[in-house]
């Protein structure tokens, strides 16, 4: 089957599950959200692509409580100091709210706490694009009772500004805003350092932007200078749909119906329990104890089919999984025989990115849920194009490439480090052992397993002390958030693995990618990411693995179930039991 849509064909992933697809349009990014043959309005199981078991009624358990089984908890509940893609974001997102957001069936940003979205249209943005007008909405409280004015905007921003938490993503912030300012009570004016287009989607709608309530933080220790505050790390006073109520460590976190909501109301309280064992998550849900899990991919399987229970399977996660190259350590682990910039030859990343089996990964070990993505933007991010060349299994494209090195005839051993515990990632490096051992047996691949704690000590390390690693990207919602920590010579991980060395040509990827930040125009800015996307597929600093698909189980009960991939995760005032 295939989906046309906006004139595009897309194939559907396998089992006959529903296609994710990228349509390219005049917003900084373009998401489907709806799935082949499905109905428009309630976003419930029907129109949501989902295959529904259930088999008549059946009674609801906990019927004025939300319960979603987690396979971990926050850090942090504090947005000055949550992690990107961590579990404290999800829960931020439902309590805190920021200027703009996205609602449940597309892309397009929304007003939140702004009444407006700024665009030079409107005369929000400024001539010269570096400052933005924020028209702020009247009659909001926080959940403290205390009012919501534009100066709260930037007390929250500059608190963010001055605690300058490495973990957190003040640099969000930081390395964007020049000044702000709350011009009356209800306009806020923020002044960029430069042009940058994707200042809505990467800074105002990232949750360290949230708006916390000014009055509970100086109640409560205030702001301390490059210091995190202890109350906020467990306490939230926020606008949003859902109140804080209760953290047991180890056990649950309760939020509550907001029941003075500027907007429309919440349905149902909502519980998260932590439930780190999948299986226990899955028996959870069996039982009906859980309304909705947290389950790997390679696990739908144990679900489906299951009375009462819907698999909600429509998007992709737009945090790619890949295998990183790295061209810059001195310090490899003792079996490995190559030398520490055996990767910055072009020659050997292309055929390590040929020996890849991408389609036996996405059906096998993400059991289907996934697609394909080009060298560096996620299906679903503004500037994908389908028409970009990818890297296809093609082993003795490998090995010809590979029969052009000295290595061909003496061989070599090099190891991949992954987190032990995560399928998805030990997936990757095992397929990639697969693939390279096949072609020579003097070529050798250890794939190492470490614990979470080990794993992420080595990932943090400068330089990383493995030529490979595997992982997932940090969430992005436009492709700035990508290009510049993954791809840009001197980037976040570009600085750290070598990449300018290593490139063909590091200035030109370095102008192209600095150029997509500063080019507002649509139609200028997706050229600029075309051609990006065929230099850096010639020259891969990564293999690109897969996108992993959207798999949530839910309770049939629950009606209105709906996930934007955008969200950090559910919001759940659009969901209701019964």
């Amino acid at each position: 089957m295939s989906v046309s849509l906006n004139g595009v064909q897309h194939r559907s992933r396998s089992r006959g599950r529903s296609a994710f697809a990228a349509v390219v349009g005049a917003a900084a990014l373009a998401l489907v959200l709806s799935a082949c043959g499905g109905s428009e309005g309630s976003g419930d199981a029907t129109d949501a692509g989902a295959s529904d078991s259930s088999g008549g009624a059946v009674e609801v358990i906990n019927a004025n409580v939300i319960v979603h089984h987690q396979n971990g908890e926050p850090n942090s509940l504090d947005p000055a100091r949550a992690e990107q893609g961590e579990k404290g974001e999800a829960f931020i997102d439902n309590i805190y709210e920021r200027l703009l957001d996205v609602g449940p069936d597309s892309p397009d940003l929304i007003p939140s706490l702004a009444t407006e979205v700024p665009t030079q249209e409107n005369g929000l943005v400024s001539a010269d694009r570096l400052t933005y007008t924020f028209p702020i909405r009247q009659d909001v409280t926080f959940h403290d009772g205390t009012p919501f004015t534009a100066n709260d905007v930037v007390y929250s921003w500059e608190r963010v500004m001055t605690m300058n938490l490495p973990e957190g993503q003040a640099a969000a912030l930081v390395d964007s805003v020049a000044s702000m300012r709350a011009v009356d009570d209800f306009t806020f004016e923020v002044t960029l350092n430069e042009p940058d287009a994707s200042f809505l989607y990467s800074v105002v709608l990232n949750p360290v932007a949230s708006i916390v309530s000014p009055t509970a933080v100086e109640a409560n220790g205030g702001i301390v200078a490059d210091t995190p505050s202890e109350w906020m790390d467990t306490n939230m006073v926020g606008t949003g749909p859902y109140v804080f109520d209760s953290w047991k460590r180890g056990e649950s976190l309760l939020m509550t119906v907001n029941p003075n909501y500027w907007g429309t109301k919440a349905n149902a309280d909502v519980r998260w329990d932590i439930t780190p064992e999948e299986s226990s998550r899955v028996l959870a849900l069996q039982a009906g104890d859980a309304d909705i899990i947290d389950i790997s991919p390679s696990n739908v399987s144990d679900v489906e089919g299951v009375e009462g229970v819907t698999i909600y399977e429509n998007g992709l996660l737009l945090e790619p999984i890949h295998l990183g190259f790295n061209m810059r350590s001195d310090s490899l682990p003792s079996g490995d025989t190559i030398p520490s910039d055996f990767f910055a030859d072009k020659k050997i990343r292309q055929a390590f990115s040929y020996a890849f089996d991408y389609d036996t990964y996405i059906n096998s070990f993400l059991d289907g849920y996934g697609a394909r993505y080009t060298s560096y933007i996620p299906q679903g991010v503004f500037g994908y194009d389908e028409t970009a060349p990818v890297y296809n299994y093609d082993p003795a494209k490998a090995a010809e490439l590979l029969q052009q090195t000295e290595y061909w005839d003496k061989g070599f051993t090099v190891s991949i480090l992954v987190q032990a515990g995560e399928p998805e990632f030990e997936g990757v490096a095992l397929l990639m052992k697969d693939g390279i051992e096949k072609l020579n047996p003097n070529f050798r691949v250890n794939v190492v397993n470490q614990a979470e704690t080990q794993f992420d000590e080595n990932l943090g390390a400068d330089p990383v002390p493995y030529a490979l690693w595997v992982k997932n990207a940090d969430p992005g919602a436009d492709p700035h958030q990508f290009f510049d920590p993954l791809q840009h010579p001197d980037g976040d991980w570009g600085s750290k693995h070598g990449m300018r060395d290593a490139y063909e040509d590091p200035d030109r990827i370095a102008e192209l990618i600095d150029s997509g930040k500063a080019t507002i125009n649509p139609e200028e800015r997706k050229a600029i990411y075309a051609e990006l996307q065929r230099l850096l597929q010639e020259d891969p600093m990564w293999v690109y693995a897969a996108q992993e698909g959207l798999a949530y189980p839910y309770r049939s009960w629950l009606n209105g179930f709906v996930v934007n991939p955008l969200w950090r995760g559910p919001h759940y005032e659009y969901y209701s039991k019964g």
